[in-house]
């Protein structure tokens, strides 16, 4: 019996050219025409004439605008507020998603679904359902007011309002990452002799810090510019619990038109020194947590 060979080569598969491969997406240069119209529109376009109305003041007249004693209390506020917040809520809000990630307990699902809530629910009703509560005649604040606790109409009021809608950026900046850790290394490390909490600040603390520096930066920015949330519950009062996005609408009802929006400058620069920490935050984040990390 003879042996027929086959000669004849299998069909491989060939590697695209680089010149004749085709893409998904057209080409870059068209892309990002599009990318850069799009953002010009939406972003940039609307930015760029709050600064020119601004230009229309002179020197004097913007450092007046936005240096008063009541712009700078509300900036004090504002600003200060949204710290104590966003710093309450790095504690709480790493304490909510270990238990998310490490437990396992009946209503879990609902308890993560509630997590997402000051996402969907509309700002204004979140302050006037924590007023209803927390008011003088309120649900809780009837019991504690007697006690000399005012947690309305005052400073405590809006760093509560800013804790209940920066809440969830921490926990899902944080729960991922909790998700991706190891719990190998920490078994080891109880093994080698380490306390509980060693085992936290010298294995787990260190792979979730670029995470929860992020979340803290991202609950700082959105309390910086909340309004909704805060203005029913702040009492509004100049000089004590009137925050700078309340002095930009009331510059507006009396049509200065440029004095708020030299504000609203202050804020936007403030804005955006905190979205490029965000980015250098999460940049740091992926360069820890890529390979050979």
């Amino acid at each position: 019996m003879s042996v027929v060979s086959i000669s004849a080569p299998l069909p491989a598969l060939a590697a695209p050219s680089r010149g004749g491969s085709k893409k998904v997406l057209p080409g870059f240069n068209l892309t990002l025409g599009y990318t850069v119209l799009y953002l010009s529109l939406i972003v940039l376009i609307p930015l760029s004439a709050l600064v020119f109305k601004t230009f229309t003041l002179s020197l004097d007249q913007f450092w007046a605008a936005i240096s008063s004693p009541r712009v700078m209390a509300s900036y004090r506020l504002t600003f200060g507020a949204s710290f104590i917040a966003a710093l309450i809520n790095v504690v709480f809000g790493l304490l909510v998603a270990w238990v998310l990630v490490r437990y396992e307990f009946v209503g879990k699902g609902l308890v993560d679904a509630l997590v997402d809530l000051p996402f969907a629910l509309p700002t204004a009703v979140a302050g006037i359902s924590l007023t209803a509560l927390l008011a003088g005649n309120g649900w809780i604040g009837q019991y504690l007011e007697p006690l000399g606790i005012k947690l309305a109409f005052n400073p405590n009021g809006v760093v509560i309002a800013l804790i209940f809608i920066g809440l969830p950026f921490v926990v899902r900046t944080v729960q991922p990452v909790l998700e991706d850790t190891e719990k190998e290394l920490e078994e080891a490390a109880m093994c080698l002799g380490a306390t509980r909490w060693q085992t936290f600040t010298r294995v787990i603390l260190p792979a979730i810090s670029p995470a929860l520096l992020t979340g803290f930066a991202m609950a700082l920015a959105r309390a910086i510019g909340e309004y909704g949330s805060v203005i029913f519950i702040a009492g509004n009062m100049p000089m004590v619990s009137e925050i700078t996005p309340l002095i930009i609408i009331g510059k507006l009802e009396q049509y200065d038109y440029a004095g708020a929006t030299a504000v609203a400058v202050v804020m936007l620069v403030m804005s955006f020194l905190l979205l490029l920490v965000i980015n250098a935050l999460q940049a740091w984040q992926r360069k820890r947590s890529g390979p050979g990390a």
